[in-house]
């Protein structure tokens, strides 16, 4: 007898206060503070996993792999504290290695504004009052400031023609949230500023470890979870929210709070049919970021690595290039380090390198080619490690590559971007309630609400628009918990 696929929807309520689509960080910390708000939630996933690019993967040989660079601002701890756990906040911790080396300099620091100050005036000869001023600059900058400048343009006006010192500044937030010198400079300054308070930190357990507490304060709360569960449509009347179907079955909801891309979100889900012609057009203009290309290397059992630092930005190219850092011509990779203290008890090492890339570099490509491809992306990984771990060939017996064409597979965000959209997509974000009533998106856009404190703090924003909404239409709603 052929075996029933099993219902992912057993026991799924008729009507929701709110739908949360995904299970990034935003769409997991929006559904856990909507729930302590007293709010009915479901939470769908349509992958096996939750967590989104915040999450991680196993392999023979008891390797854990983490996906995406394992470094945020501090603003995480309170970010964790005030909106999931004091357990999970307290397993934050400082990496305190940061490491630069390229043909312009090679630097060791700790990655915070005290060390840098001291690096600009020091390495580079830069004037005190000139990097206070700088500091200042970037500090003042919010995400609702208008646009007046770019990135290059604020470099020009502090370091003219310092080529090495922009790379000094610009190439740790390039693989942070994919912006270039020719993005607006809050999408630069807001992110650098959060690095420079206190430094880079990680989460000591591991990505496996933190979505599994997540997931546990996020059924404590109440929500309800369901993995495997795609999210096909939102059904608009009227211009307002009705309800969403899911793996074929029509549930109701007042809300919907959608942490997919904002394009998925708008014309596959949703559909432009209900939206304004005139904000329509301003969505076309919607620019997608940049995706990447990452190598996973386990070590093997009894092998160890030197502390050669936590994270490593290296790159034989002359100078800082954007197009030279999305080339399938790799020349700048950035290595984060997982010793055993990462993963305590484990006594295991790991590490990965990722790149920025382009999407079309490898999205027409033969199967051969394709293979052979992904085959060399491994390879000349290794030949660049070979610099700062001698002889890791033989210490590794797991390697495997992802590209754009992962990243689109498994997050089914459109040409596999990493970080979401260019600046132009946190307007449409903002203004998705104004266009259709309890309609709500906190994915990634405007490369501000990316990276991990981007957007578990945008997810707490959008939640707390969406209760508002909630609360207009339940005046009597009572708080359970907030």
């Amino acid at each position: 007898m052929k075996k029933q696929p099993k219902d992912w929807l057993k026991g799924v309520l008729s009507a929701y206060d709110t739908v949360v689509i995904g299970s990034g960080l935003a769409g997991m910390t929006s559904a856990n503070l909507l729930a302590k708000l007293g709010h009915k939630v479901l939470l769908a996933e349509h992958h096996y996993n939750m967590g989104g690019m915040a999450t991680w993967f196993k392999r023979k040989g008891g390797h854990v792999m983490d996906i995406s660079l394992h470094g945020f601002p501090c603003g995480m701890i309170k970010t964790l504290r005030k909106y999931w756990s004091k357990d999970i906040s307290n397993r934050v911790i400082q990496l305190k290695n940061v490491r630069f080396d390229n043909p312009q300099f090679s630097i060791n620091t700790s990655f915070d504004k005290v060390d840098f100050t001291h690096i600009l005036r020091e390495r580079f000869g830069i004037l005190r009052e000139v990097i206070d001023e700088f500091f200042t600059t970037v500090r003042d900058m919010n995400f609702y400031d208008e646009v007046v400048m770019t990135t290059r343009e604020l470099f020009e006006k502090y370091f003219p023609g310092r080529t090495d010192v922009w790379r000094f500044l610009m190439e740790p937030i390039t693989y942070a949230n994919g912006s270039t010198l020719d993005d607006p400079a809050i999408t630069y300054g807001i992110v650098f500023s959060n690095f420079m308070d206190k430094g880079v930190f990680t989460y000591q357990g591991g990505t496996d470890h933190l979505i599994k507490e997540m997931k546990q304060e996020l059924l404590r709360n109440g929500v309800d979870i369901r993995t495997h569960c795609m999210v096909e449509k939102i059904y608009v009347d009227d211009k307002a929210v009705q309800g969403v179907r899911i793996n074929g079955q029509d549930i109701h909801c007042k809300s919907v709070l959608s942490n997919s891309n904002i394009l998925t979100t708008i014309e596959k889900l949703t559909g432009e049919e209900h939206f304004d012609p005139e904000f329509i057009k301003e969505v076309k203009k919607i620019r997608l970021n940049n995706s990447s290309c990452q190598v996973y290397m386990g070590i093997k059992k009894g092998e160890v690595v030197p502390n050669v630092g936590d994270l490593l930005f290296s790159s034989e190219a002359d100078e800082y290039c954007t197009d030279k850092i999305l080339s399938k011509d790799i020349t700048s990779r950035t290595f984060s380090f997982y010793y055993p203290d990462i993963r305590p008890g484990t006594n295991r090492y790991s590490i990965v390198s990722s790149t920025n890339a382009r999407y079309e570099d490898w999205a027409n490509l033969s199967e051969s080619q394709y293979k052979k491809d992904k085959h060399d992306l491994e390879q000349t990984t290794l030949d660049a490690l070979e610099k700062y771990v001698p002889g890791i060939r033989k210490k590794v017996d797991h390697v495997e590559a992802s590209t754009p064409k992962t990243f689109k597979r498994y997050t089914l965000h459109p040409s596999g971007t990493s970080f979401g959209t260019k600046f132009e997509g946190l307007k449409i974000s903002r203004d998705l309630p104004n266009q259709i009533k309890g309609l709500f998106h906190a994915g990634s856009v405007g490369i501000i609400m990316s990276g991990w404190l981007g957007a578990a703090n945008y997810g707490v924003i959008v939640a707390n628009e969406t209760d508002k909404f909630l609360r207009q239409l339940s005046p009597s709603l009572v708080t359970a918990s907030a």
